[in-house]
């Protein structure tokens, strides 16, 4: 199967940062200092910054509703200019009435409705159109985006989840990006909302990806997560990206960052350095992080007053110098460059891992917990994919179950539609191998596998009673091989942690009927099954790994990646560069002209680390040419290679 990382047209590859003066931060129009600006400016270019997203206040762009501040609109001119005069472009921000922890009205609205009040709507219009008109031939415009975390703006105390009506918010969107159109501009546009939607997070706040792809240029994720897990927090925004391989649309990471005020320096450079590049590895193609600067002039000033740690998200200091984190995007774009990245693509791959459609489609009688399970326990099968080095390839279920892989990934799944099962059967059938674990929901309705003929399917007889669970007693699950498995010898044995709910720590009791078992539990009851499906295999866990290990704090890495990784190799398609060690991550990147292939491998151990790289029919050299026999890694480190035959 294809793996996104569809690029934007155009010169550059953006990289960028979210941009305001620290001589107001969103107040910078009313108190511009174009020297400050431009020192600004400076500070980011000579650090591989070729782009801003910048924002028109709306406020203060627009003080009634049918006038636009002529002052500002200069001050904007100039700040273009700046640009222009730098090499640089930047993304105009239309409808900012949220930014940092505070929302902006402008005075004029009166209560109304954003999305449903018509004469609001024409007045948003307007304003689009106008601005739009002004500046869509100027060569410093590298895009437009509609808004900033609107869903927030719209009902900060929801989030939008459960309150924007869709059908609205797509009609708004249309709206608004008919107007950029029919200004003239043809610039890339995207809609500056988060990606927050139903299909990322199972909650639904009215702004659907799906409904707003056809409309946009880009997908712009904004990812700020808060874990209890190093793993989850280094590859969350790089799950948000494979989430968003949908309809072929490039993938910017239109907002990450930390507050100083959080993490120290040191650290947060390696935060930065992993969602870097974990996220180009997972389709990315443009960065934009928050922000360019501290505002400790400002602490008087809201946002800042009541939110202080909002100052400090700086990449330099409020006195302009370069923080760790400004050194890293540096030399991201380093590596960019020595590698060509304007030309480079992710590798096809033969491994899927099946997202279950009760993510995002709302099916009558469910319950939330249903699709939010689904987005954690895929994100934790991700990250043990990731573990074992395999390419593997995100499908929706919703836009079918491809034909083309030889394995395919169904972890810790309640529900699938009745067709979905049968196709996955017939994918066995045809040879590929099909590995599913049992789980059976969070909640007590409708409890338990929605698996049609799991019986005729995995080659045994359950003995699940109606209405009951069989409770995980222990606090880890012992899976003990009985035979030889993908590289796990018989004897071998992975220990499990268990989390989960009282009703999600079960596990699924069965006598084999056709079905070889491959591995038991600590109470000699099996484990892991497999089952002969005409040319391939089903393999059945009997223990939801993926949610236990997706409720638990601080568990990765946790032998779930072993798993995966016998299971890629059964099915024929191990990595073809691998470490054995799955806090050190590798992943391929394929030039589309000549043909070179890179390697990068991404630790995520706190201290330095050197691995021995397997690489299946060659050898790895550095980007210098020389042979690579051994990756010295610094903590949390980074290093990229060439795979040659």
């Amino acid at each position: 199967m294809q793996r996104n990382s569809a690029k934007l047209t155009g010169p550059d590859i953006w990289v960028g940062v979210n941009f305001w003066s620290r001589t107001g931060g969103p107040l910078m129009w009313r108190h511009y200092d174009p020297s400050v600006v431009d020192e600004e400016l400076r500070v980011m270019r000579e650090h591989g910054i070729g782009l801003t997203r910048s924002f028109f206040f709306w406020p203060d762009f627009m003080p009634t509703e049918d006038s636009l501040d002529p002052v500002l609109l200069a001050r904007y001119d100039d700040f273009l200019d700046r640009h222009l005069a730098l090499g640089m472009r930047t993304i105009p921000t239309f409808v900012v009435g949220h930014m940092s922890g505070q929302n902006w009205d402008p005075a004029w609205r009166d209560g109304r409705d954003i999305f449903t009040d018509e004469s609001f709507l024409d007045r948003q219009r307007w304003y689009v159109r106008e601005l739009t008109g002004r500046w869509k031939d100027h060569p410093a415009v590298a895009g437009w985006l509609l808004s900033n975390e609107i869903p927030i703006y719209a009902d900060w105390r929801s989030r939008g989840i459960g309150t924007l009506d869709a059908d609205a918010v797509t009609a708004w969107a249309a709206a608004l990006i008919g107007e950029v159109r029919a200004a003239g501009a043809t610039q890339p546009v995207s809609v500056g909302d988060g990606a927050w939607g139903v299909e990322i997070t199972g909650l639904d706040n009215g702004f659907r990806v799906r409904d707003l792809t056809p409309l946009i240029d880009f997908h712009g994720p904004h990812v700020y997560r808060m874990e209890d897990d190093q793993l989850r927090l280094h590859l969350g925004a790089a799950f948000v990206c494979e989430l968003l391989d949908l309809g072929g649309k490039p993938v910017v990471l239109e907002e990450f960052g930390v507050t100083s005020d959080y993490v120290s320096e040191e650290n947060a450079a390696h935060y930065y350095r992993q969602v870097l590049h974990t996220t180009l590895l997972a389709g990315a193609t443009g960065w934009i992080p928050w922000n360019n600067t501290d505002y400790d002039d400002l602490a008087d000033q809201e946002p800042y007053r009541h939110h202080p740690f909002e100052m400090h998200f700086g990449l330099t200091d409020s006195a302009g110098r370069p923080k760790a984190q400004l050194r890293e995007v540096r030399a991201f774009t380093e590596v960019l460059r020595r590698t060509d990245f304007a030309r480079l693509r992710r590798p096809d791959t033969r491994i899927a891992l099946l997202v279950s459609s009760f993510l995002e489609a709302r099916y009558p009688f469910t319950q939330p917990e249903d699709a939010t399970s689904v987005a954690d326990h895929a994100r934790q099968a991700y990250i043990a994919a990731r573990e074992a080095d395999l390419p593997v390839g995100v499908a929706r279920e919703l836009d079918g179950v491809p034909d083309d892989c030889a394995l395919y990934l169904v972890p810790s799944v309640k529900q699938l539609t009745a067709p979905t099962w049968r196709a996955l059967v017939e994918r066995a059938a045809a040879g590929a191998v099909v590995y599913a674990s049992y789980f059976v929901g969070e909640h007590r309705t409708q409890r338990g596998p929605w698996w049609p003929k799991l019986d005729e399917t995995f080659g045994v007889v359950k003995q699940l009673r109606y209405g009951l669970v069989d409770p995980i007693e222990d606090d880890l699950v012992r899976m003990v091989f009985v035979r030889d498995f993908g590289g796990i010898a018989a004897g071998e044995e992975l220990e499990f942690r268990v989390g989960g709910t009282a009703e999600s720590r079960a596990f699924l009791p069965v006598v084999p009927d056709g079905a070889e078992v491959l591995a038991v539990d600590g109470h000699g009851r099996p484990a892991l099954l497999r089952h002969r499906v005409g040319d391939g295999w089903v393999v059945l866990c009997t223990y939801p790994v993926e949610h236990m290990a997706a409720r638990t704090p601080r568990v990765n890495p946790e032998p779930t990646w072993r798993l995966y990784a016998a299971l890629a190799l059964e099915a024929g398609v191990p990595p073809r560069v691998r470490v054995d060690d799955p806090l050190v991550m590798t992943g391929l990147m394929e030039h589309t002209v000549d043909g070179r292939v890179f390697a990068w491998f991404v630790s995520q151990h706190a201290s330095p680390v050197v691995v021995t790289p397997l690489v299946a029919g060659g050898s790895l050299v550095g980007l210098d040419g020389s042979p690579l026999d051994a990756v010295e890694l610094g903590a949390f480190g980074v290093l990229v290679g060439e795979v040659v035959a």
